[in-house]
């Protein structure tokens, strides 16, 4: 059943104070409703288009700039980052991305994506992956905006290792999950001399 148009909008807020990476077609199928249906509610509500979205959450949230290689060697683009904490990027699966035969996209990219988002979190001049444990959940199609989010949980610096855990969704549904122990150039006596 349909809400009302009321509690409809106000549920849409809510569902993008959440997750501002929601696109207009996941929302209109979350409510069940038509794309130009969400698209009204997001004016009258005063709730930017997604290219807004992504603009003000990358400007209030960039507390670092990565370090352990270019921005442009990152698979996605990231929008959130805190070094040695937190990080956020968006991959944009296209037809390239594809197997032909049957349009799921190739594991490698999502890979690289986490992969790459693990190595840009690391507040570090060399951050290099040394073991992943990785699942794939499920099909990733031409279309999908894939969101990773990187956690930094743990540190040895006595190992020089950090796990870096990476969560891809679609949507709300998880697609990928991975473990990466990264190897960092930073040694104990470097840390305490900062």
């Amino acid at each position: 059943m349909r809400k009302p148009k009321k509690e409809r909008q106000r549920l849409l807020g809510k569902l993008l104070e959440e997750n501002p990476f929601l696109t207009d077609e996941v929302l209109s199928g979350h409510f069940q409703v038509s794309v130009q249906t969400i698209r009204l509610d997001r004016l009258e509500c005063g709730i930017p288009e997604l290219r807004e979205r992504l603009k003000n959450v990358a400007s209030r949230t960039m507390t670092g700039e990565v370090k352990s290689l270019h921005t442009d060697e990152v698979i996605g683009d990231i929008v959130d980052i805190k070094l040695d904490d937190r990080a956020l990027s968006i991959f944009d699966v296209t037809e390239d991305h594809v197997f032909q035969r049957n349009g799921i996209a190739r594991g490698h990219h999502l890979f690289a994506q986490a992969n790459s988002l693990a190595v840009a979190v690391m507040d570090d001049d060399l951050a290099l992956t040394v073991k992943s444990t990785i699942h794939f959940l499920m099909p990733v199609k031409a279309g999908d905006r894939v969101v990773a989010r990187a956690n930094v949980k743990k540190a040895s610096l006595m190992e020089k290792r950090t796990l870096v855990e990476v969560t891809s969704t679609v949507g709300d549904e998880t697609v990928f999950t991975g473990e990466f122990y990264m190897y960092r150039m930073t040694d104990e006596k470097q840390e305490e001399a900062k």
